[in-house]
This record gives structure tokens, C-alpha cells and sequence, in this order.
């Protein structure tokens, strides 16, 4: 059986904060709390609206969090640049848009394709494990694996509502944030409301 381990998204304790516009919560401290209390890593989403986490967040996050720091962060070169002056353990490649509540659909790579390789090889080349945020569809899977060292993950939501035989070739296309292969992840929000399983996909070359 494969080792399982356990990584928390604190993007909505931000999301608190700043509708609050005050200093509390404060998602450093909850990241803290979720590391005292056993989780193997951390996940927060540098949005380019910043609607939640601040670069002072993932700044601070990159100076207390010792074991795993997952970035997911827009394919832009602007969010580009930010990771390769913080260097996380691992960025997640998602779309945005800014009307959206939260992450909606998969990362069009087939039509993007040029433009984010570009970015997963700057991310490889700075030792950065690179995975892509796509929907289980065949040819973004395809494209995914055209994409020097990139890994795929499918969205939840169009997980869990395909169907059985498309239930089971999601679950080989979704890839924790930067885990070895050998391993399996839960990404969990700190509200709690999600957990989801990850397993990993094979390294591209």
C-alpha cells in the first residue's frame, strides 16, 4: 500500500481576513497549526487579484513551512516570476478568471501550449516539480504530456461528476502537488469542507 500523506489548503482562512480588512486570521498561523497537528504539507493559490493570499503570506509561509510548500498560481509570467524569487517546493499550474468565486474547469494547455511548456522548463530548471491543473479530457491529457516535465492533475468537480469508466482514468491523471511518484496525497481545505485524493502521474520527458 502506498504511503498516504496529508497537505492543507489555507487560501480561506486569507479569504476571512480580508473581508474582515484586518491582520486576523492570519493563514501563517493556520498553516502552523495544521503542520503541529501532523499534515506533510501546505497549498495556497497566489491569485493575480490577490483576492486572499498576499505575497507577504507566501513570502512568510516560505520562511516557516520546512517540509512541503505547494503554490498554485495562474501560467503567467508575472506568477512566474514570483516563484522562482520564493522557490516552493512545488507550483500547480490553474486557470483564472477574475469573476470566478473559486478555481472553475482545467487549464486549457492544447491551446496554450508553447506558453505554458515555456514556463513548466523556467519551473524544472529551478528544481521546482511542475503539475498541471487539467480536465480529464483526452486531449488536454495529451497535451499535458507534450509538456517537458509537467504532471497532470483532473478537477475535482469534473471527477466527480463523470462517470464510472471516466471516474477511473481521472483517478490515474490526478497528481498531488509535487509528491514523488511513489506516494499518494490528500489535499484538505482548513475549513475542512474538502479532502481530496491524489495519485500520481508518471514523470514526462
Amino acid at each position: 500500500m502506498s504511503e498516504r500523506r496529508l497537505v492543507v489548503n489555507v487560501d480561506h482562512v486569507a479569504t476571512v481576513r480580508q473581508a474582515r480588512l484586518g491582520l486576523e486570521p492570519d493563514p501563517v498561523t493556520a498553516a502552523t497549526l495544521a503542520l503541529l497537528g501532523g499534515a506533510d504539507g501546505i497549498v495556497v493559490h497566489l491569485r493575480e487579484d490577490r483576492r486572499h493570499i498576499q505575497d507577504r503570506d507566501l513570502r512568510v509561509l516560505r520562511q516557516t513551512v520546512h517540509s512541503h510548500l505547494c503554490l498554485e498560481m495562474a501560467g503567467t509570467q508575472e506568477m512566474l516570476k514570483v516563484a522562482l524569487d520564493v522557490r516552493p517546493n512545488s507550483v500547480t499550474l490553474v486557470p483564472e478568471r477574475r469573476e470566478e468565486l473559486t478555481t472553475e474547469g482545467g487549464l486549457d494547455v492544447q491551446s496554450r501550449i508553447g506558453e505554458i511548456g515555456e514556463i513548466a522548463r523556467a519551473l524544472h530548471e529551478s528544481n521546482i516539480r511542475t503539475c498541471l491543473f487539467v480536465e480529464p479530457d483526452l486531449e488536454q491529457i495529451k497535451a499535458a504530456h507534450r509538456v517537458a516535465r509537467a504532471r497532470s492533475r483532473s478537477t475535482p468537480a469534473a471527477t466527480a461528476s463523470a462517470g464510472p469508466t471516466t471516474r477511473r482514468s481521472c483517478a490515474r491523471s490526478r497528481t498531488p502537488c509535487g509528491w514523488p511518484r511513489s506516494s499518494s496525497s490528500r489535499s484538505a481545505s482548513a475549513t475542512g469542507s474538502t479532502t481530496r485524493t491524489c495519485r500520481s502521474w508518471p514523470r514526462t520527458t
